[in-house]
């Protein structure tokens, strides 16, 4: 007997009235105009808010680890580091590994910036952070997670990291961004996948086994801090100046004052 199929949940859904009808297909040019303005617009709130943060290290993680969690204490002490380093810390602004590095960053006396995202539950902006932008639209948050960047390091994590470090990893594959530094932090956790890619992926194909060489891995917050600092200021030229004053058209405020960097 066949079963009953839920229509309201059958293909795509949403709670979200607004994000239902944007998922619905095709709507009148007037509604995917207005549409694309409202994305345009949110992009320009990114660049906005971020124009003064200087050169920045993102750090990706599950939202799910709790304080008491080795890796949370892992992401701290990475988020230390990386201030020490004089990089500025950015995440996704949640809780779990997203706080915790913020949490490293601002203590240190550090910058600590979150690009978070609105969703029904399990997202709110953390306490440490020096500044934090709200986004609608997964795809623009990563876009801003990504520009300001000289590496990412990728803590442990479920779909949403994947998707993050998938997507870095792809634009580095493809060459629309520079071959930054791709830490993976927790060699246990990570050891299978990266298996699944080498002995999978690669055998099949699918990848070429240099592209392998995106990913390092490193458990040491330390080395992690630097590796990023030597590959950021060797490797890419990343220089230190001072930024010019704010635009009081644009209404920006600045965030670092010391900082600056020179990514081409």
């Amino acid at each position: 007997m066949q079963n009953k199929v839920d229509s309201e949940k059958f293909g795509k859904f949403s709670p979200d009235q607004e994000e239902l009808k944007f998922l619905e297909g095709s709507h009148s040019r007037g509604f995917e105009l207005l549409r694309a303005i409202r994305i345009f617009f949110e992009c320009i709130k990114g660049f906005r808010a971020l124009h003064f943060v200087g050169p920045c290290v993102t750090v990706f993680g599950s939202a799910r680890f709790l304080e008491s969690h080795h890796y949370y204490n892992t992401a701290k002490e990475i988020g230390t580091e990386l201030a020490k380093q004089g990089f500025t810390v950015m995440t996704g602004g949640g809780p779990g590994l997203m706080e915790a590095a913020n949490r490293g960053a601002k203590e240190a006396q550090g910058i600590s910036i979150g690009c978070n995202i609105i969703l029904p539950k399990e997202q709110k902006p953390n306490h440490y952070l020096d500044r934090w932008v709200e986004f609608r639209y997964f795809f623009v948050r990563k876009l801003m997670l990504a520009k300001y960047s000289y590496a990412f390091v990728i803590m442990p994590g479920g779909f949403g990291t994947l998707d993050e470090m998938f997507e870095i990893a792809t634009l580095i594959q493809t060459g629309k961004i520079k071959n930054f530094p791709v830490i993976l932090v927790g060699k246990n956790y990570w050891e299978k996948l990266y298996s699944f890619l080498e002995k999978t992926l690669s055998i099949e194909g699918m990848i070429d086994k240099q592209d392998l060489d995106i990913f390092k891995f490193c458990d040491s917050p330390k080395e992690v801090a630097r590796i990023i600092r030597e590959s950021a200021i060797k490797k890419f030229g990343l220089k230190y100046r001072s930024r010019r004053n704010p635009l009081a058209c644009f209404k920006e405020r600045k965030v670092i004052k010391k900082r600056n960097s020179k990514r081409s």
